[in-house]
């Protein structure tokens, strides 16, 4: 009885005192799901803040009614409403009752984001990069000088290109080893080492992969996807092992670099085994193999439903308008379940099946995040391919999961009453 004069009393005074809201739902009837994001980290860029309503109409954005904001909706094609004090009020209510498997967020701030990029690097080579531009989400490309020289202490979010930080410049040797970007890459690379003051390109990444291991465990938010998820623990794991052949650092590896391993300082993977032959396109056993994978047609991953109110984390990286996602490949196209650490929360996974598309962890005061495969709507992208039009895929539940990660960041739970 108490409870329900409470939420009268909420009710009432909202209608009287309150503000107008936009309510961006992103249920099935949003037009532009990616553009939604955009417009909500925008609004925290200008100094706003926003709700994040977990679990409500997929995972909706609950920001203060302005005229800007309204506008920027209809010029950027994103479905939303305007509705009431007393409407927010009611939602607000609904969302935080102990019978529904919903919750409010509190986005507070935007939060700075950094992209891991080489230079001559394109936008459309990564999905990350091209979301952000689609979304209109602002970002700083970084590279090895930036992350050696301490710059990571700028951003609060870093995003890891698919990247091989073991320096095997991606195993793509035995495949394109005479392509003038594979030479122009190699020296790129061994330039810089140099610049930086390491003799061999795979000792400066592993200060580079170190480097972002001290930035998450002072509180950083870290997210991988593809080569950039296993190559980097790998890297971490070999921190006293040389795993790199002749042709990638001009001597051979150590006889006993699989011994060598320390799995405590892998953040997500343990107990894999490495690929040692140079000529194979794989780091590890880590990845699934398309073979494992099977046919298209039967390549999907399903989202696991968290509790809102008490996994809030893992309930915000998996607002969607969908839980079961098509799948898409990559060089690291998805993880060995049974390589995977126990204090991980597994997110998205082939049902019945040792095969995980998405996770999370901690370490420190920091949280990482990796997303298998390259890129969510271009199911098997090739070098050379051309880069996917996200115009076409506004709705894409794959490409949301990238987003709910920038968002993150922002994130504090607070229970809102008006």
């Amino acid at each position: 009885m108490i409870k329900r004069l409470l939420i009268l009393f909420v009710l009432a005074a909202a209608s009287i005192f309150g503000q107008a809201k936009i309510l961006i739902y992103m249920d099935l009837n949003q037009t532009d799901h990616l553009r939604a994001y955009g417009i909500t980290f925008n609004v925290l860029n200008a100094g706003e803040k926003a709700d994040w309503l977990l679990n409500y109409r997929g995972g909706s954005f609950l920001l203060n009614y302005s005229e800007k904001t309204a506008a920027e909706c209809r010029i950027e094609g994103v479905a939303f409403q305007e509705i009431s004090a007393s409407e927010a009020a009611q939602i607000y209510s609904l969302v935080q009752s102990e019978d529904q498997n919903m919750d409010v967020v509190r986005l507070e701030k935007a939060p700075k984001i950094a992209v891991y990029v080489p230079p001559g690097f394109q936008p459309w080579d990564d999905a990350v990069t091209m979301v952000l531009e689609y979304a209109k989400v602002p970002y700083t490309k970084i590279w090895n000088d930036e992350i050696l020289r301490g710059d990571l202490e700028k951003y609060d979010w870093l995003h890891l290109h698919h990247e091989d930080f073991t320096g095997q410049y991606g195993k793509f040797y035995g495949s394109f080893s005479n392509a003038p970007w594979y030479v122009e890459t190699q020296m790129r690379y061994e330039a810089d080492a140099k610049k930086n003051g390491y003799k061999k390109v795979s000792e400066m990444m592993r200060a580079v992969s170190f480097t972002i291991k001290d930035y998450v465990g002072k509180g950083g938010f870290l997210f991988a996807m593809c080569s950039a998820t296993d190559s980097y623990d790998i890297a971490l794991a070999a921190k006293n092992a040389d795993i790199c052949d002749k042709m990638y650092d001009g001597d051979a590896p150590d006889a006993n670099a699989q011994s060598e391993l320390d799995f405590s300082q892998s953040l997500a993977f343990e107990n894999f085994k490495l690929e040692m032959n140079p000529y194979v396109y794989e780091y590890s056993d880590i990845d699934i193999q398309p073979v494992e994978i099977g046919s298209q047609e039967n390549d999907y991953f399903t989202l696991f439903d968290f509790s809102a109110k008490y996994d809030p984390v893992p309930s915000m990286l998996t607002q969607n308008h969908a839980n079961v996602i098509k799948g898409f490949m990559g060089q690291t196209t998805m993880f060995r379940k049974k390589l995977i650490k126990k204090s991980i929360i597994i997110m998205g996974e082939r049902e019945g099946m040792d095969q995980v598309k998405y996770l999370h962890g901690n370490y420190g005061r920091g949280v990482f995040t990796y997303y298998g495969g390259h890129d969510p709507e271009d199911y098997q992208h090739l070098v050379g391919d051309p880069p996917t039009d996200l115009n076409l895929y506004k709705n894409s539940p794959g490409y949301r999961l990238i987003l709910n990660n920038i968002l993150f960041p922002a994130a504090t739970k607070k229970k809102q009453k008006t």
